[in-house]
């Protein structure tokens, strides 16, 4: 029995984003109650030359949608990459949110076996399920791990539950 490109997918992002919505919870309760700016969370990284925790949530919120605008060569919306507060990283979840539920099982139909062109300048192709097994979901759960780790490395109280959701 196979699994569609739906369930391995849209689920899978949904997911994800609900663990994101989560940690903007959790860091703007820990940010209260220890009397700290939350803009200094959504700033925060983990080493110098990685995204901060906005990054992150503009990654995994960029990965998901333009996978499934690939996966059905449609047009995904553009999000500026401009959030610097947890308001504005609880909107862009939300309009991610309300993109991946647009969608339906019958639009990824054949999705497997449809042509996607990596991003960036390696001109790698794969097929539509390797490209989910190999880079949209690594890369998604990458960013979902990453704002994770920030988060407690800041010393919020996160963990393996919030994660797993």
């Amino acid at each position: 029995m196979s699994i569609s490109i739906y369930r391995l997918t849209v689920p899978m992002f949904q997911r994800g984003l609900a663990s994101l919505k989560t940690y903007l919870d959790k860091a703007e309760a820990y940010a209260r109650e220890k009397n700290i700016d939350p803009a200094i969370l959504v700033s925060a990284r983990l080493a110098p030359d990685m995204l901060p925790f906005s990054g992150q949530y503009q990654r995994a919120s960029d990965t998901a949608k333009f996978a499934l605008s690939r996966l059905t060569a449609t047009e995904a919306p553009k999000f500026e990459d401009n959030e610097k507060t947890i308001e504005e990283l609880r909107e862009r979840l939300a309009k991610t949110e309300a993109y991946l539920a647009g969608f339906s099982a019958e639009a990824l139909d054949g999705a497997e076996s449809r042509e996607i062109t990596l991003p960036g300048k390696s001109g790698i192709v794969l097929p539509g399920d390797e490209y989910i097994a190999t880079f949209a979901l690594p890369n998604f759960y990458f960013h979902v791990a990453t704002a994770h780790a920030i988060l407690r490395n800041q010393g919020a109280p996160v963990g393996k539950r919030d994660y797993l959701g």
